[in-house]
């Protein structure tokens, strides 16, 4: 596949990579370099958000009225490209490329009113209650449960695997609002202040290492009826909605053509009983094809930002990007283990980035690759777990 671009896309890129240049500091850059987890530390996340913000360009796929950019579905892959090249952070997800398609779509004018410029402006800084225990992959089977008493809905419950949650002041949360109802039904859709009394953080560390994902409970908090998001007991419509943006709203083929070209400087610098690991036919048959279904990738994601331009969800291609783009990332990873050999100790790269020691006992690529490997496991299941994605696509794309 060729993509072709016009003088203008040119000239665009040009003023992207201008842009980057000046304002992507080599601190924010490194930093960048440096994450080992999903998400981007929150401060590196929230510098980068306010720099676009002041651009205008923090949030290219929103409605102009609401701070978006009418860009062409073109110059929305250029700039995403051009960030990924560029090594900057990710803004969080959770609030500004998640919640804000559903109040776009389902939100009252007043929650468009009050949450959006905050969300945009940094003010809210959301996390996502969706799985809990043994509701994960089967969310319809959730428990927490929400109870009319007066103006409010009475919650109890837990949630699980919340990300960023100890640094979020929002939650929106599926709640179930009718127990007699079949599992689909019955369910609503919540926005709760975080420093609602009663409800409760606690820290989960993964295998990596990492603190990034918590448990939340929630005991007797009261919300407000204005703040469902959409009728009383539709809350799966809505949050089927959202998970379509979650699992492949990004664009993840510009980040992983960046990770691929990593893979072969590695591959260059190591060696095995042969020599150069990149000139080994083997290993560099699996880069190869790694390649060839980037660039599949890569298509499908172009396709998909066209029919958001168009005022269309991403529908169920978003979970086939989800799945590919897992399984590529994942592969690299994998590869990447690979060929550091010895230097793939797991938690080593705690010697240096916990600031125990000023620098890195090894090659300097070779410092965070275990932790990305391990935290990127776990890819396979959230957001929707790879099996559930492929009954999706049976259902929804093959008709079975």
């Amino acid at each position: 596949m060729k993509l072709e671009f016009s003088a203008a896309d040119e000239a665009f890129r040009e003023e992207v990579r201008s842009f980057l240049a000046v304002k992507l500091t080599p601190e924010m850059r490194e930093a960048a370099c440096r994450t080992t987890t999903v998400f981007a530390d929150k401060d590196l996340a929230m510098r980068w958000q306010h720099i676009l913000v002041e651009k205008g360009w923090a949030v290219p796929a929103w409605p102009r009225e609401y701070g978006g950019t009418d860009w062409t579905p073109t110059q929305k892959y250029i700039f995403g490209e051009q960030c990924a090249k560029a090594r900057a952070p990710g803004l969080i997800p959770l609030g500004l490329r998640m919640l804000a398609p559903v109040l776009f779509r389902y939100g009252t004018d007043e929650q468009k009113r009050h949450y959006l410029p905050r969300m945009l402006s940094g003010e809210h800084y959301w996390c996502q209650g969706y799985s809990e225990p043994g509701s994960g992959s089967d969310l319809s089977s959730l428990k927490t449960n929400a109870v009319r008493d007066g103006d409010d809905y009475v919650v109890n419950g837990t949630k699980i695997w919340t990300t960023h949650a100890h640094f979020a002041d929002h939650i929106f949360c599926l709640v179930r609002t009718d127990a007699g109802a079949k599992p689909q039904a019955g369910i609503t859709f919540l926005l709760i202040p975080m420093n609602t009394p009663g409800i409760k953080v606690e820290p989960i560390i993964t295998l990596a290492g990492d603190h990034e994902v918590n448990q939340v409970f929630f005991d007797d908090v009261r919300v407000p009826q204005a703040n469902r998001v959409g009728p009383e007991n539709e809350g799966w419509t809505v949050a089927k909605y959202l998970l379509e943006f979650e699992r492949g709203g990004g664009g993840a083929s510009p980040r992983l053509k960046v990770e691929l070209d990593e893979l072969k400087a590695i591959a260059r610098r190591e060696t095995d009983a042969d020599g150069v690991l990149l000139e080994d036919p083997g290993f560099g048959k699996r880069i190869a094809e790694l390649e060839i279904r980037t660039r599949a990738l890569e298509f499908a994601e172009l396709v998909g930002l066209a029919r958001l331009s168009r005022g269309e969800s991403p529908g169920p291609g978003s979970s086939l990007a989800k799945n590919t783009s897992v399984d590529i990332e994942q592969s690299i990873n994998t590869l990447k283990l690979e060929a550091i050999q010895h230097y793939g100790l797991p938690h080593a790269n705690f010697i240096s980035l916990n600031g125990h020691n000023e620098r890195w006992v090894g090659p300097a690529y070779a410092e965070t690759v275990t932790a990305r490997y391990l935290n990127s496991r776990a890819a396979s299941v959230f957001g929707g777990s790879k099996e559930v994605q492929k009954n999706i696509i049976a259902k929804a794309v093959l008709g079975l």
